[in-house]
């Protein structure tokens, strides 16, 4: 996946825990920390939009684009999945 989740570093930067965000944007910690750690496959607008909210961010404070990861993670031509 080419998008990196930063959370972990907005987090740290506002001194504020994962169960704190969680308690704060109604979401189990068990699904936070899947986002957090860059596992989730989507993430609904409503959802980024609380976490800017709690964070007091942008959703590209978020959310990074990385291309070179996405190349290098993406099956070669006619691969089998």
């Amino acid at each position: 996946m080419a998008i990196a989740v930063k959370l972990d570093d907005l987090l740290h930067d506002r001194r504020m825990t994962l169960t704190e965000l969680a308690d704060r944007v109604g979401l189990t910690l068990a699904n936070l920390s899947i986002l957090k750690t860059g596992k989730a496959r989507a993430i609904r607008f409503s959802t980024l939009d609380a976490i800017c909210e709690a964070l007091s961010c942008q959703p590209g404070e978020i959310l990074k684009y990385q291309p070179a990861r996405a190349r290098r993670e993406r099956p070669a031509a006619g691969a089998r999945r």
